[in-house]
């Protein structure tokens, strides 16, 4: 009996094992640039799930729906599958801890994924878009311009855009492909265990509790085995990678087929451009010098001590009085005044630039940064020249300009300071703009950051390419 249902379960996996292998094949054939996140996935049967999902290691499937799809709606099979792999590749499970309201998270990821494969026009994971589903995106493209999962949770939560909990469950209905109890999820601060249940071994995710049946997923926390959790983790980096090299493979088939790719080509660019966090931005700009301060690296415990120990209270070492520090002493920040750039932008740039400022840590006691304000001309120059300076102009900011956008006048103008002897040696230059106007052509001696807002209206194409991209 028992062997019975050994070779019976062995059956069931086998089909569903085949029947993944068939759809990833028929989808590598259509997709070849999608070679290798569709060969990531591991499979394995898994009957906490009616459906399939994936912990980005492996797709975790319930062997009676996949097979049962693959005959009633194989290409139906193939978009499921599809929709995974562009979870994994815009790395949703990795970020879905990161939001309060997980099942509003997981909508906002299956609408961005589900848009993207409603605009791909390849007949392997075709499917008749309802009414419903364009009239949404074309509200939320004309809110949100780009959607990502960020932007449309903040768009769903906001009270102002008055969508009751009716409509965000239908909106679940229509967008939900696949189960995403399998994600890497944090406890909330009102769930995590107390001290006497720290204590006790994790719940593995594949135990189904003594009746051999799972409960319902809403309300039944998973826990992920440590083994596994590590693996999930370890995956990430190879996602990340899969992701641009699959924006490289787009960019190589050329114009006639990029055609068939829809938003996909535009969204992942977006999602693998780098966010760099300025305090590791500003590392490109440091050099080192001699400050004043106490070098504990160089102090010397042993015969300090014993000096006091022998001759009373005459150390036989002092504390160095200097220590090599690495840290911004010379850099310019330039903020596009433009009439392309709004006020709400330009304030934005403004606190980015003062937040920038306030990094004390990064910046020696004396310093020479040029905060400048340009349009189509230099219109103000602020020159700081200590950490006082930096706190004095933070809290008094005056904005000049409103016309038209060229960025060659600031270089021309740096380019005049390194000949006065300004700079003893300028390291870079960030500026803030939303990238309407004219660049200059030729490379800058130290570097050169353009940064554009994130989540509003920009042009980065035309940015030379020995120029680097942020985004805030």
């Amino acid at each position: 009996m028992v062997q019975e249902e050994i070779s019976y379960r062995e059956k069931l996996e086998k089909i569903g094992r085949q029947v993944l292998e068939a759809s990833r094949t028929e989808l590598y054939v259509a997709m070849r640039f999608m070679g290798e996140a569709l060969s990531s996935l591991s499979y394995e049967m898994d009957l906490s799930t009616t459906t399939v999902g994936t912990d980005a290691v492996s797709i975790r499937y319930n062997p009676t729906y996949v097979s049962s799809l693959f005959v009633e709606e194989p290409g139906k099979l193939n978009r499921t599958y599809l929709h995974m792999i562009l979870h994994c590749i815009f790395r949703h499970m990795y970020t879905s801890a990161k939001y309060e309201d997980v099942d509003l998270f997981d909508l906002c990821a299956d609408i961005v994924v589900e848009m993207i494969l409603d605009g791909m026009d390849y007949q392997c994971i075709y499917r008749v878009t309802s009414d419903y589903r364009e009239r949404w995106y074309e509200r939320l493209e004309k809110e949100l311009k780009v959607l990502t999962v960020e932007k449309l949770y903040k768009f769903f939560s906001d009270p102002e855009n008055n969508i009751d909990i009716l409509e965000i469950e239908k909106l679940s209905r229509e967008f939900k492909m696949d189960d995403h109890s399998f994600w890497q999820r944090l406890p909330k601060d009102d769930q995590k265990p107390d001290d006497n249940e720290k204590e006790k071994p994790p719940i593995d995710e594949d135990f189904d509790g003594p009746s051999g049946k799972n409960t319902d997923q809403k309300t039944t926390e998973k826990y992920i085995n440590p083994k596994r959790l590590k693996a999930i983790q370890n995956k990430e980096k190879d996602w990340e990678k899969s992701a641009k090299r699959m924006e490289t493979e787009i960019e190589t088939i050329g114009k006639r087929h990029s055609d068939k790719l829809g938003k996909l080509e535009w969204i992942l660019k977006y999602e693998n451009t780098s966010r760099t966090d300025y305090r590791e931005f500003l590392n490109r700009f440091k050099v080192i010098r001699e400050e004043g301060g106490i070098d504990m690296d160089s102090f010397d415990y042993g015969m300090y001590s014993f000096g006091i120990e022998h001759y009373g209270n005459m150390p036989l070492i002092e504390e160095n009085e200097f220590k090599e520090v690495r840290k911004v002493k010379e850099l310019v920040i330039a903020i596009d005044t433009s009439a392309s750039c709004k006020d709400e932008l330009v304030q934005r740039f403004l606190n980015e630039t003062a937040r920038l400022l306030f990094t004390e840590e990064s910046f020696f006691q004396k310093i020479k940064i040029h905060v400048i304000q340009c349009d189509d001309q230099v219109q103000r120059d602020e020159l700081i020249d200590s950490v006082e300076a930096m706190k004095k102009y933070a809290t008094g900011i005056h904005v000049e300009g409103g016309y038209g956008t060229d960025f060659r006048p600031v270089f021309d103008y740096v380019d005049k300071l390194q000949s006065a002897g300004e700079f003893e040696n300028l390291k870079g230059l960030i500026y803030f703009t939303d990238g309407y106007g004219i660049y200059p052509e030729k490379e800058t001696a130290y570097d050169t950051a353009f940064v554009f807002p994130q989540d509003g209206d920009y042009e980065d194409e035309n940015v030379p390419v020995w120029a680097m991209k942020l985004y805030v």
